[in-house]
């Protein structure tokens, strides 16, 4: 049996005697902190909703929204089990809120956005305005904001949490605080942010602080739908994201939020399209149809067929590409504008 070699054992006796100091060589995982390319240990994951609605109804049962603050069922990435996350820079979440219920108002650091998946008629109130919720709504709540849900529905509504949560916790940078009441009080009607801000035009003198979060917190789904029906008709189809829209704040042409990007986009019947991938890992929520995502990373391959209200998750760099015979729709959400903000973004459109 051959000696060690001098030199690592010279190396050896280094890292036990600098351990103490909490000191460590970089030498030894440099390759892993400076990858040649992202090498995310998130994994593709579909979420089929008719296998996950029934634990929404059994959740409905086992706790009152009240008791629960907010009554959620967390979208784990397989590989991030225990971490609350669904990739890790985003968190998801399916929230279920019954007829007559409140979900108490509280704010946090966090921003958050609602894309309503199930049910019509209950509402979320952000700063003292309601706006009632429909399927294919996105709404937001700006961070540091009052908000709480509640239904005068006679159904079960259900909406996608998605939350920069994983952002904030790497930062150390979450507050959060509780209402005196469980519903603050409206003092706008339905509809006041959508009239001032929601037709290429702004109130001359507002207080809404410009590049932070969109004015608007309610996009509805029949305008979203309509735009990309003209497009559809109208325009040359994308042949990577068949005819593919994202929300905007309109103060400033950017994202409706500083952390999450949201995208609309429609595949049309027999769309079969070329693959790509981005740094900026999306959750999809399946809105109308069905189709096909084909996603290879890291040397495997995920083949998912979804349909209405199915969720599931493309992490960063991993390749995608999307098939539809019918036509579908789908909503996304990513940590773009973080990206972009730090000059990382990158996307390559592959074929």
């Amino acid at each position: 049996m051959n000696a060690p070699h001098p030199t690592a054992v010279l190396r050896e006796q280094l890292y036990r005697d600098m351990a103490p100091l909490n000191l460590t060589p970089l030498w030894e995982v440099l390759h892993a902190l400076v990858p040649q390319q992202p090498t995310s240990p998130c994994v593709p994951a579909l979420w089929k909703y008719d296998e996950v609605r029934p634990f929404l109804m059994r959740a409905g049962e086992a706790i009152t929204a009240e008791e629960a603050v907010r009554r959620v069922l967390i979208l784990e990435n397989p590989a991030l089990r225990g971490q609350s996350a669904v990739t890790q820079s985003l968190y998801a979440g399916l929230q279920l809120i019954l007829p007559g219920e409140i979900a108490p108002s509280h704010r946090h650091t966090q921003s958050a956005l609602r894309f309503i998946v199930e049910g019509s008629g209950a509402y979320t109130a952000v700063n003292g305005e309601r706006t009632t919720m429909h399927p294919g709504d996105f709404i937001i709540t700006p961070s540091w904001t009052w908000h709480d849900h509640g239904s005068d529905a006679g159904e079960p509504v259900v909406w996608l949490d998605g939350l920069d949560i994983p952002i904030i916790r790497l930062l150390d940078a979450g507050f959060a605080e509780n209402n005196t009441s469980k519903a603050q009080q409206v003092m706008r009607a339905e509809g006041t942010s959508f009239a001032r801000y929601g037709h290429n035009m702004a109130p001359v003198r507002h207080d809404n602080p410009p590049g932070i979060t969109s004015p608007i917190f309610s996009y509805p789904y029949e305008r979203s739908r309509e735009a990309l029906d003209k497009l559809e008709r109208d325009a040359q189809v994308d042949a990577w994201d068949g005819v593919k829209l994202r929300y905007l704040n309109p103060l400033t042409g950017g994202s409706p939020m500083p952390t999450m990007a949201t995208f609309m986009q429609k595949l049309p019947a027999g769309f079969a399209g070329q693959p790509w991938r981005q740094t900026d890992g999306a959750v999809y929520s399946v809105v109308e149809g069905r189709g096909q995502a084909v996603i290879e990373g890291g040397g495997q391959t995920w083949r998912f067929q979804f349909g209405p209200r199915d969720h599931f998750v493309v992490p960063s760099w991993h390749s995608a590409r999307f098939a539809s015979e019918g036509g579908c729709v789908l909503f996304s959400f990513s940590d773009r504008p973080v990206h972009q903000a730090l000059g990382i973004h990158r996307e390559e459109r592959l074929s």
